[in-house]
Formats: structure tokens, sequence, C-alpha cells
């Protein structure tokens, strides 16, 4: 089999398990570290011709990274796709299992099985914290309802204040941000690489956790680690 995966998530977790059959990924898809395999441009817009001349039996989609007409187009050019949206911690094993076993694979590889026992295991959290997330700025957008990300943060007792907006990825200003008084925000490293210069400044003293953007939103590998890395991270916030 020939895989291209066009989600960084999904690419670590085929490169990690069955590496033989992956031929193809994003520029984003910076992990495993040394990944060597043909590049095809971005996640939103990858180079489809680049994609059809690696000659894949299946290409690997997401919902959020990818766009509907990509897979329309790799669809009507007869390629199998393989789309995943995973909203919660449990989905996101389901569908690694069941992307796995597709793949020939037999039984769980060792790393999905430690992130079943991580987030099994993690402590119920103690106190919970109102939030905000912004995913992006200029303009500001915040993650919303119904998302893989919010339902991790929920595990860790952070409680998204927007997280019954109408649209997932809300695009408020900043004073309407401000206006819901969080207790903490929570900014991710990715997409937007917010740091301790750059986002904290913008909400006036309220506590701000810098937390990796890859534990918060990939599902794959990283899972195993993301319960305790981002438990520690939203405990020590910047104030």
């Amino acid at each position: 089999m020939r895989v291209v995966s066009l989600v960084p998530s999904l690419t670590e977790a085929v490169a990690v398990t069955v590496p033989e059959v992956l031929v193809g990924a994003t520029d984003w898809c910076t992990h495993p570290a040394g990944l060597d395999v043909a590049r095809v441009g971005g996640s939103k817009y990858p180079d489809l011709d680049r994609v059809l001349a690696l000659r894949p039996d299946l290409v690997l989609l997401n919902v959020e990274e990818n766009r509907r007409e990509d897979a329309d187009a790799l669809a009507a050019a007869g390629v199998p796709v393989r789309v995943t949206y995973p909203r919660t911690v449990p989905q996101a094993f389901t569908e690694l299992a069941d992307l796995l076993a597709a793949l020939g694979v037999a039984g769980e590889p060792d790393w999905l099985a430690a992130a079943r026992r991580a987030w099994a295991g993690a402590s119920a959290p103690t106190a919970v914290r109102r939030a905000v997330v912004p995913v992006w700025r200029r303009p500001w957008v915040v993650l919303g309802g119904d998302t893989f990300a919010g339902d991790v943060l929920r595990r860790l007792g952070v409680v998204n204040l927007y997280d019954y907006a109408p649209e997932r990825y809300p695009r408020p200003d900043l004073a309407a941000v401000r206006a819901r008084e969080p207790e903490l925000v929570v900014l991710p490293d990715e997409p937007y690489p917010f740091s301790a210069t750059d986002g904290p400044e913008a909400f006036g003293g309220t506590p701000c956790a810098l937390v990796s953007g890859r534990h918060l939103t990939w599902y794959g590998p990283s899972l195993a680690e993301a319960p305790g890395l981002l438990a520690a991270q939203l405990a020590a916030p910047l104030t």
C-alpha cells in the first residue's frame, strides 16, 4: 500500500507504526523527526499533481485540516480518501485504531495503548477554570465548541467560555474576548505561534498558560504525553 497523509498527526501515527507504507506528507508534517518522504505542499493547499504523481492507494485527510474541494478532486481522480474528524479523545482513539487496522496493523501499537492508559489514569481536576483559547490573532480567532482540543481541555479542568458559540472557531474582537472575564487564557504555540512576548500582553494581566499546540490538537503518538504535559503547562500560567 502507498499512503499520502495530508494531516500532520496522522502522518506521525503512520510513520511510527507502518513507515513502509508512507510515501508522501505535507510540508507541515514535522514528526517524527527526520521523516524522509516526498513533500506535497501545505495541508490547506496541497499540490494535488504531486500527490497524484506518488500513485497513492490512499490519501488521509481531516475535516478541519483539509479542504472539501481537495478531497473531491482526489476522489474524482480515482484515489481513495479517508477523512477523519474526531471531536473527543475517545473518538480519536477509535479513529486511529480503525485507520491502523485498515493499513494492515495487527493489534494496537504500543503508543496507542500507552495513550489510552495515560488518559484513563489522568487525575480528575480538583478545580475548574473558565478560559478562552485563542488559536490566531490578526484577526483574533478562538476555540469554539465541538472540537477535539475543547474536549482535551475539558478533561483537564478547563471550561471553554466559547464552548456554546454557534461557530466552531468564532472571530470575536479582543474587547469581546476580554468581556467574557476569563480566569485563564490558554495560548497554544500552533497554529499561531503564541509565546511569552506575543499574546499575553493583550489580556491585561489575566493569567496566560502557554501550551504545546501539538499536544492540544494532534491525535496520534503525542496523545500519550498530552495529559501530563498539558496539565503541567496549565498549572503554571504567566501572570
